[in-house]
């Protein structure tokens, strides 16, 4: 038997067929084989038709079941991009496109609530600012389009709608609430203020069912669009970045999940009620948390992470040399750069430092010693900086950090990278041969009970390298220096 993973990002929708066995990743595929689109009707706006994804869903399915028959299939589990707001009306229809994740209109909704609502009661209760989340997006659509929300039946997020799709069956989950600052974390329920404040009617929300549980069955409607067999169970859902951690086995205490593409990201896992009071980190209820057992994902994320190492390798290196040329360049220099550093924040505001938008700087820089060599090697090391300072915040939340977890991918790929991730962080890095579409199958099968524990879901997964710290000493001292360069505020958020 397998189990079915998708992945429903932004860009794609990936989907998975995972042996329930072995472990083993059978087949994959995904849609549309070029970038999706995004609207964006004015500034600062980010749009999508649920439709579409429902349609990248039909054809990513039709491939990847390609030699496989509908029969076999025990399980659906889904992943999907956080933070959306998708508004359906009773016949279950989008009113609206979706506003997703990367749409900051609703900023001044969440900064006002915050304001009014007080920083104490907001960040001990929602562990976050209300900010450009989903519950501040639902605001915006009650003031600007008062008909849309009139009209609308029930709120879901990305992943909500296309379980819906799949199944007929509106519901959602505590993970999913918390992510869109729907969740009191103190009182253990919808956050009933917030609501209040913003005047959203409680009965929008869906009926929330555990991460991992059966939340639907896979209609006949859909199973004839998508050539499955009618009944399936959809028994897991996340957002994509608490997915990816599961996907790396990141569910315990001091355990971090990273990725560094084009943004960067550094996930850890928590065991007790805590928030940053700069709120410098995001905070959610992880895909494990209960009420008795409390496991919350604290969301660090670098804008300028790969996309500053891809400016390096267009604007800086010699032409024509490859990442994989820089990666080797990178390792010719020695640790500290000889005194160049490099803030990475040149790819807009940075939450983490209290969304402040600073700029990438080059610092220390002597005409006479340094070279483009320098550059590269010191871009890799500041973004690995920012990592780590980002770490620190999370430590000072009572967060011990033991492992760090990734994909062996992007900037994983360079030695440079994760050797000074390890040094400055003291923490053993396993490089992992896994994606969230992978993931999201086999929390298919721990929901489902085909797994008895999330460990034994993920007893297979591939550690295709272990990095050990060492150097430590001439680490710190590099990021020592780097770090005073930070333009800093220490004053609480009021």
């Amino acid at each position: 038997m397998y189990l079915l993973g998708y992945d429903v990002g932004s860009s794609s929708v990936k989907a998975s067929l995972v042996d329930s066995q072995s472990g083993e990743c059978v087949a994959s595929a995904f849609y549309p084989k070029s970038e999706a689109p995004i609207a964006s009707p004015k500034p600062g706006w980010a749009e999508q038709d649920p439709d579409d994804w429902w349609e990248y869903v039909r054809m990513a399915t039709k491939d990847v079941m390609t030699g496989f028959s509908p029969e076999s299939i025990a399980a659906i589990g889904i992943s999907y991009q956080m933070h959306g707001l998708v508004c359906v009306g009773k016949d279950l229809k989008p009113l609206r496109p979706a506003i997703i994740w990367c749409d900051s209109r609703a900023v001044p909704y969440g900064q006002k609530a915050f304001e009014a609502i007080g920083a104490e009661k907001c960040l001990g209760h929602l562990l976050n600012s209300p900010g450009n989340f989903t519950a501040a997006k639902l605001a915006w659509v009650k003031e600007n389009e008062p008909e849309v929300y009139e009209n609308t039946y029930k709120f879901m997020l990305p992943g909500d709608y296309i379980a819906m799709r799949l199944s007929g069956d509106l519901c959602t989950t505590v993970s999913g609430l918390s992510e869109g600052i729907f969740w009191d974390f103190k009182e253990n329920k919808t956050a009933d203020f917030l609501l209040d404040w913003f005047g959203l009617d409680k009965e929008l929300i869906p009926p929330i069912r555990p991460t991992f549980s059966e939340q639907g069955r896979v209609s006949a409607a859909a199973a004839g669009e998508l050539g499955l067999r009618k009944g399936i169970p959809i028994t897991y859902r996340a957002g994509d970045q608490p997915n990816n951690a599961l996907s790396l086995g990141v569910l315990e205490p001091g355990e971090i999940a990273s990725t560094a593409g084009t943004s960067g990201v550094v996930y850890g896992v928590l065991d007790s009620v805590n928030y940053d009071t700069l709120s410098r980190v995001n905070t959610f209820a992880h895909v494990n948390h209960t009420s008795g057992k409390t496991r919350l994902g604290v969301l660090l994320c670098i804008n300028g992470t790969g996309i500053l190492n891809s400016w390096v390798k267009h604007n800086i290196v010699p032409e024509g040399l490859s990442y994989d040329g820089m990666n080797k360049v990178a390792e010719e220099i020695p640790i500290g750069c000889d005194g160049v550093s490099i803030l990475p924040f040149g790819n807009g505001a940075e939450r983490m430092l209290q969304n402040r938008n600073c700029g990438c700087s080059i610092n220390g820089l002597d005409f006479k010693r340094h070279s483009w060599k320098h550059l590269v090697r010191a871009e890799q090391e500041g973004i690995v900086f920012s990592f780590k300072y980002g770490m620190d915040i999370m430590k000072g939340m009572g967060m011990h950090i033991s492992k760090i977890r990734a994909g062996k991918a992007n900037m994983f790929l360079s030695p440079v990278f994760r050797n000074t991730l390890a040094g400055v962080s003291g923490a053993r890095i396993e490089l992992c041969n896994t994606d969230g579409s992978i993931g999201a199958a086999k929390g298919a099968g721990i929901g489902a009970g085909i797994y008895k524990t999330p460990a034994e879901a993920f007893e297979s997964l591939e550690v295709l390298e272990v990095v050990e710290p060492r150097e430590g000493v001439q680490y710190a001292a590099a990021y020592q220096r780097w770090k005073e360069l930070i333009p800093v505020s220490t004053a609480p958020i009021k």
